[in-house]
C-alpha cells in the first residue's frame, strides 16, 4: 500500500504546486487592465488547487507512516503542507466571496512562501538534504566524496571508514539515511547497516554472494528490486567488486586494508584509490617520450608473484609496480623487472626485504621518477648506485640506516625534487648542509611534533611510592 501512494503522492504534490502557484500569478497580474481577463480562470484555478492541495495532505499522511523517513522532518513537511492546504481553502472562499480584494497581496505572497519552504522540505525527504548543492556540485564539476578525501596509502587506511563509506554515502545514504529510510534501512551508522531492514539483514559478514545487498546490486537495471534504483547513480564494476571484496572479508569497521585478505584482482581496484585527488598532478612525472609496450610475460610472471602491475595512466606504457603486498619480496625477485626496464617509471619496494644487492637491477631503470625503499636493508652503499637515474624525482628512504654521506651523493641528480628520511642515521646536525647541497629539493626528515594546550587531555601519573 505504502508503494502504492509512494507513487501517488508526486501526482498530487506537483498539481497544488503548479495550480495555487498559476492562481497566485493570475491574482497578481490581473490588477493590470491588460490582464484583466484572467480574472475569470482564477476562482477555477483556486479550486482545482485546493483540492489537490487536500489530497495531497491525505497521501502523504499515509505515505508518513511507512517509517521510511526521518520523523522530525516528515513533521515539518506534514504541518506545512497541511497550511498550505488551509491557506488555499482561505484563499478560496475569500476570491469566492469578493473579499480577497482586502487580501490581494497578502494570500498570494504567503502561499507563494509557504508552497516554496514546503516544497524544499519534501525535496530534502525524497532526494537528501544536500540535494540543491549536491545538483551545484555537479555542474561545477566537483568530485564525489571519494576524491575529496585522498588516501596516501590504500594499505594502512581503516577499509570501511576511507573506502566503503564514502562509496555508500554516494550512492546510497539518499534512499538509506537520516532522512528517508527505505524499507526501514538505514546506512549510515555501522550498527543499523547490520541491523538491516524490514527484509532482514543485507550483509552477511563473508558471504558477499550470499548478502541482500550485492544481490540487489547485480540485479538487472530494469527490476525493481535493483538498487540503486534506475533513475539514481549507479555503482560501477570498481565500486562493486570494492563492496564484494569488504563483504567477503568479514565487513570489518576498524581493520586496516592490509589486515584483511586481498586477491590478485581486488589490489590494483584498490591501490588505484590512493592518492585520487592528485592524481592530474601525478601524471606530470611521467616521460612524454612515448615507450613501447612491456613484456606481457614478464608482467604475467610478477602478478602471478602477487605484485601489483599498472599503467600509470590511461593509454600509456609506462607502468607502475608495488611489492607493497609482497612484503617477503627479496633481491633476487627484483630480477623480474628487468623486461621492464624500459617501461617502469614508478617502483614501490616499501617493507621488503630487499638489500644494497637489489639496486644493481633498479639503477637499470632509467625513466624511474618515483622510487620507494622505506623501512628496506638499503644503505649508503646501495644509494650510492643511484646517481645513474638521471629522471628520479622522489625518493623516500624512511626507516632505512641511510647516512648524510649516502645523501649528499644524489645532490647531482637534477630532477630530484623530494627526499623522505623520517628515522634514517641522518642527525639533526647535518640539517643545515644538506639544506645547502639540496637548496631545490623538498627534504622531509619527520618527527613532527604537535604543541599541547591547556585544553588537552592530561597524562595523570600516580604519585611516587614512599620507601617503608
Amino acid at each position: 500500500m505504502f508503494e502504492f501512494f509512494g507513487h501517488l503522492h508526486p501526482l498530487f504534490v506537483h498539481l497544488p504546486i503548479g495550480i495555487l502557484l498559476l492562481a497566485c500569478f493570475f491574482q497578481l497580474i490581473s490588477s493590470r487592465e491588460k490582464y484583466i481577463h484572467l480574472e475569470h480562470a482564477i476562482s477555477i484555478t483556486l479550486f482545482w488547487g485546493m483540492i489537490s492541495a487536500v489530497a495531497s495532505c491525505i497521501t502523504g499522511y499515509i505515505l508518513s507512516n511507512s517509517g521510511d523517513y526521518d520523523e522530525e522532518l516528515v513533521g515539518r513537511h506534514q504541518w506545512l503542507g497541511i497550511s498550505v492546504a488551509v491557506v488555499s481553502i482561505i484563499y478560496y472562499l475569500l476570491y469566492l466571496y469578493r473579499s480577497i480584494i482586502k487580501y490581494k497581496w497578502v494570500l498570494p505572497v504567503l502561499l507563494i512562501f509557504l508552497i516554496g519552504v514546503t516544497g524544499h522540505l519534501g525535496g530534502s525527504l525524497t532526494h537528501g538534504s544536500d540535494y540543491l548543492t549536491g545538483s551545484f556540485k555537479n555542474i561545477i564539476g566537483a568530485d564525489t566524496v571519494l576524491v575529496k578525501k585522498p588516501i596516501p596509502d590504500v594499505q594502512e587506511a581503516i577499509a570501511y571508514t576511507d573506502i566503503i563509506q564514502p562509496l555508500l554515502q554516494s550512492k546510497c545514504y539518499n534512499c538509506h539515511g537520516a532522512n528517508k529510510q527505505k524499507g526501514k534501512l538505514r546506512m549510515d551508522l555501522a550498527a543499523l547497516l547490520m541491523k538491516g531492514g524490514k527484509d532482514g539483514v543485507v550483509i552477511e559478514p563473508g558471504k558477499a554472494d550470499e548478502s541482500e545487498m550485492i544481490k540487489r546490486i547485480l540485479l538487472e537495471k530494469a527490476d525493481e528490486h535493483h538498487m540503486p534504483p534506475k533513475e539514481k547513480p549507479q555503482l560501477s564494476e570498481k565500486e562493486i567488486a570494492i563492496l564484494h571484496w569488504w563483504i567477503a572479508s568479514g565487513a570489518s569497521f576498524d581493520k586496516k586494508t592490509k589486515d584483511l585478505a586481498q586477491t590478485d584482482k581486488i589490489k590494483p581496484i584498490l591501490l588505484s584509490l590512493q592518492n585520487t585527488a592528485v592524481e592530474k598532478k601525478a601524471i606530470m612525472d611521467v616521460p612524454v617520450v612515448p615507450v613501447e609496450k612491456g613484456d606481457e610475460a614478464a608482467i604475467k610472471k610478477l602478478t602471478d608473484s602477487g605484485v601489483v602491475v599498472m599503467p600509470v595512466a590511461a593509454n600509456s606504457n609506462y607502468l607502475m609496480v608495488s611489492f607493497v603486498t609482497k612484503a617477503n619480496a627479496n633481491d633476487s625477485m627484483i630480477q623480474l623487472l628487468l623486461p621492464l626496464k624500459k617501461q617502469l617509471v614508478w617502483l614501490k619496494l616499501n617493507g621488503t626485504k630487499i638489500t644494497d644487492a637489489a639496486i644493481t637491477v633498479i639503477k637499470e631503470c632509467s625513466n624511474l621518477t618515483r622510487l620507494e625503499l622505506s623501512n628496506t636493508g638499503i644503505t649508503d652503499e646501495g644509494i650510492s648506485r643511484l646517481i645513474t637515474l638521471r629522471q628520479l624525482q622522489s625518493l623516500n628512504l624512511v626507516g632505512t640506516k641511510v647516512t648524510m654521506s649516502g645523501l649528499m651523493k644524489l645532490k647531482d641528480v637534477k630532477e630530484l625534487q623530494s627526499i623522505y628520511f623520517y628515522k634514517t642515521a641522518v642527525k639533526n646536525t647535518d640539517w643545515e648542509e644538506l639544506k645547502k647541497a639540496f637548496p631545490k629539493v623538498k627534504l622531509d626528515s619527520g618527527g613532527y611534533q604537535v604543541p599541547l594546550f591547556g585544553t588537552d587531555t592530561m597524562l595523570v601519573k600516580p604519585p611516587p611510592k614512599i620507601q617503608q
